[in-house]
């Protein structure tokens, strides 16, 4: 026995290995910057909590409530509960399970007309089996249900990361809507102010009907564009009552879009293999590779004899009067295994390695899509606050355009037409600023996800 020990150890240790050793690892190579010409920087914006990044305190209470009540995020911790307690089921398998029997029969017979005869009895035992974990293939079990847990609570941060951005977007695209909304109706009230004049100089006979009726064609174009806004308003509203896990409701707090803010033209985005750990997305994945890898150790494991070992003890006897002088024993150990399957585990374990091999992938694909969404984002940042600039150049130039067509109107050196042309100029130069801030915002934010920032919860 002293010689065979040391062999069967070396035996299991041997197969619990070399099932998975063959495995081909995830590539998880990334080029060392997201964009050519740029140093990489050792911090990221990402590194700041979603409470420190999003600074307006009704941004910040909309995304507490999201975090409180949204369903899908309800339903995201659910599932983790559910992975919780399977994990504890794969844990708890490498342990003995003790069973109890308290009962009692009576069996009559009466074989062949001899007569009857009563055969009771009583028992009362406790049984402890236990399956050794001889190959590995319960540890592997244990390590696939751990990886799948954690898969699940990486899941779920990365939900939380997702609506966070989803709250701030919506958020800040209602709020431009308001803002849109508010130019639109100065314009009009400024529009009502001209025809009103070009109706009284008409009816004095200062200037022809053309004139009124091109007034009149401002006016009712301007008004026009409010019912259509104020729908997108609503639209917008209850897009983030739906985040917040409410019904539409018709007020709805927010702040306003501070066009004279000015966003920094350029964010740390921190080393791209920071990724890896900075985004529960990729997290996930890489559990989600380690639990097919684990599922390849088990099916690689089932392949060989289980041994399985159960010892009752207890009391049996045909009458209840000397029954504690009656005690019961009964072990056994069974080692159990297939002699001949015709492949069927070979079978399955190379279908557990095609398996790892499809996780493989789809991980080595999700650290290629997050590099990707990162260069765009910054791209698409860099793109937007250069678009900034021009909207506000344009802007600037649109409001001396309009006042130098209205010196030379009441010079009589400019047709009214002009003037117009000047007004709608200056109309979508302002519609054009608010809506560039708004993109600004919308790509802080989506950079700010990308990098991996906003699932943390926990206020410090």
């Amino acid at each position: 026995m002293k010689q065979f020990f040391p062999i069967l150890i070396a035996i299991i240790a041997l197969t619990s290995c070399s099932g998975v050793r063959n495995l081909t690892p995830a590539d998880t190579t990334m080029p060392e910057s997201y964009i050519s010409g740029f140093e990489p920087d050792s911090a990221s914006v990402a590194d700041m909590t979603w409470w420190e990044f999003y600074a307006d305190s009704t941004l910040r209470r909309l995304i507490r409530l999201t975090l409180d009540n949204n369903r899908d995020l309800l339903k995201a911790a659910a599932r983790v509960e559910e992975a919780r307690h399977l994990y504890g089921i794969d844990k708890a398998n490498l342990y003995p399970e003790i069973s109890g029997l308290v009962g009692g029969n009576n069996e009559t017979n009466d074989y062949n007309g001899a007569g009857t005869t009563k055969d009771p009895e009583y028992d009362l035992k406790l049984t402890v089996s236990w399956e050794t974990n001889l190959w590995g293939s319960l540890s592997w079990a244990k390590k696939a249900g751990a990886s799948r847990f954690q898969a699940s609570v990486d899941d779920l941060q990365a939900m939380r990361m997702t609506l966070i951005a989803e709250v701030a977007t919506a958020y800040f695209r209602l709020i431009a809507l308001d803002n849109e909304l508010s130019i639109v109706r100065q314009t009009l009230a400024t529009r009502n102010e001209s025809l009103e004049k070009a109706r009284l100089r008409f009816e004095g006979g200062l200037t022809p009907e053309t004139v009124y009726q091109q007034a009149k064609v401002e006016y009712a174009s301007t008004a026009s564009l409010i019912p259509n806004l104020q729908q997108q308003v609503t639209v917008a509203r209850n897009a983030i009552t739906m985040l917040i896990g409410e019904y539409p409701r018709e007020i709805l707090e927010r702040g306003e879009l501070a066009l004279n803010v000015t966003l920094p033209d350029r964010l740390p985005a921190g080393l791209p293999s920071q990724l890896l750990e900075r985004r529960p997305d990729l997290r996930a994945a890489e559990r989600r590779l380690a639990a097919a890898m684990a599922d390849v150790g088990m099916t690689y494991a089932n392949r060989f004899p289980n041994l399985r070992l159960a010892f009752t003890g207890g009391f049996e006897n045909d009458g209840l009067a000397d029954f504690f002088k009656s005690p019961f024993t009964y072990a056994i150990g069974s080692i159990t295994g297939s002699v001949f399957d015709f492949g069927r585990k070979k079978h399955k374990y190379q279908a557990a390695i095609a398996v790892y091999d499809q996780a493989r992938y789809d991980y080595e694909k999700a650290v290629i899509t997050a590099f990707t969404e990162v260069h765009n984002a910054l791209e698409n940042y860099r793109r937007v606050m250069e678009n900034g600039k021009v909207k506000v150049e344009l802007r600037d130039a649109t409001v001396k355009y309009v006042h130098l067509a209205h010196l030379q109107y009441r010079a009589g050196t400019l047709n009214y037409i002009d003037v117009l042309d000047a007004q709608r100029r200056y109309f979508d130069a302002q519609i054009g600023v608010s809506n560039a801030l708004r993109d600004q915002y919308f790509a802080l934010i989506n950079l700010y996800k990308v990098l991996g920032g906003g699932w943390t919860t926990d206020f410090k």
